[in-house]
């Protein structure tokens, strides 16, 4: 079933340190008024890596994780700055944050956090054919590196200190995209 969309009669903005609060006043298609909030960030986005060290094994990292106060296993992600499309931003962070270029960086999609609230996007970039160097990043303390074979996603879903969701489908996703397209 496709709905019309509901009717926008009025936005607030709240300051929310490095999101943008917005209260909406809504009418839906049946009549019913309702107050919603949403978050928009501020920035471009966010890029979610997927580096390939070869066809089998992807690169995770070890970086402390200040919402859970622990160390955690994931992929290298981080802002999209003015001006970068995703995939300059993905070999940015790349080389920032596990000291690896990629010759051959793929778009392959973007995904949202919590549409029902927040209009974050991350988008998902496949990096293959890597090369050492190493950028300037913002991270305290280097990264561990934490190579992972793929056939093996099954026993790293499962371990405690990989835990983010952007992290667990974007190696699914990845997964089935080389799978279809080695």
């Amino acid at each position: 079933m496709t709905r019309r969309l509901p009717t926008i009669h009025g936005i607030t903005e709240v300051d929310a340190g490095p999101y943008r609060l917005e209260r909406m006043d809504l009418e839906f298609s049946n009549g019913e008024r309702r107050q919603f909030q949403r978050l928009h960030g501020r920035g471009h986005g966010a890029v979610v890596v997927v580096p390939m060290l070869d066809d089998d094994t992807v690169l995770l990292v070890r970086e402390y994780a200040a919402g859970m106060h622990r160390y955690e296993l994931g992929l290298v992600k981080g802002r999209i700055d003015e001006g970068e499309t995703p995939e300059q931003a993905a070999d940015r962070e790349l080389k920032e944050e596990a000291g690896y270029g990629a010759r051959t960086l793929v778009h392959l999609r973007s995904l949202t956090l919590a549409p029902t609230y927040m209009s974050h996007e991350a988008h998902l970039v496949l990096a293959r054919d890597l090369y050492p160097e190493r950028l300037p990043g913002d991270e305290p303390e280097e990264l561990e590196q934490v190579p992972w074979k793929l056939d093996a996603l099954h026993e790293l879903i499962l371990r405690e200190d990989f835990s983010e969701g952007r992290s667990i489908a974007a190696l699914f996703i990845a997964r089935e995209w080389l799978r279809h397209h080695q």
